[in-house]
């Protein structure tokens, strides 16, 4: 599953506190920076992706009449196009590949800038980080659906889209986060 920018801050809480309850890491600096740091490199790899998808969705607008006269598929054409660029842009678009690679960035980062301290292998460490973002997006279209109902359960009805359904549903969010321990 991909990951978005707006979870990212929450991928990053999970992370620091997995690493946290884990008993094999010294935070020197505390959760917020562990977090911040590991929110950082997810932020870079989406917007890597993100720029991937721009690019490949320009060449099919360039070439809109050719696919629409060949009658190709073009959602097909996206994905074999973003294929194709993917190694230009530094994507990797195998979730499991690319999850385990972030996880070895994040704990490069932490490593260098010495946020944290071990006495395990790295390989351990990168497992729980590994873990920390697996398990979220596991859990998190449990929390959607959980927030959803809650939403449709109000007497007031709530518009997706608008203002009052944004900030009702965040609030909600982050209230589900915390009730599962993963704020």
């Amino acid at each position: 599953m991909k990951i978005s920018l707006k979870t990212i801050p929450h991928i990053s809480n999970k992370i620091a506190i997995d690493l946290n309850i884990s008993g094999v890491v010294t935070m020197t600096k505390g959760l917020e920076a562990v977090a911040h740091e590991a929110e950082q490199v997810l932020i870079h790899n989406v917007k890597q992706e993100m720029a991937l998808e721009e690019k490949a969705h320009d060449i099919c607008e360039e070439n809109e009449e050719q696919i629409d006269f060949m009658l190709a598929d073009e959602r097909q054409l996206f994905f074999m196009i973003k294929k194709k660029l993917a190694p230009e842009f530094g994507v990797i678009l195998n979730y499991e590949e690319r999850f385990s690679d972030m996880s070895h960035k994040i704990l490069d980062e932490l490593y260098e800038e010495d946020l944290i301290h071990f006495e395990v292998t790295e390989n351990r460490i990168k497992n729980i980080i590994y873990n920390s973002i697996t398990s979220f997006i596991a859990d998190d279209s449990q929390i959607q659906d959980a927030v959803m109902d809650k939403i449709r359960s109000y007497k007031k009805r709530y518009i997706p889209g608008t203002d009052d359904f944004d900030i009702l549903y965040e609030k909600l969010y982050r209230e589900e986060l915390t009730k599962r321990g993963m704020e």
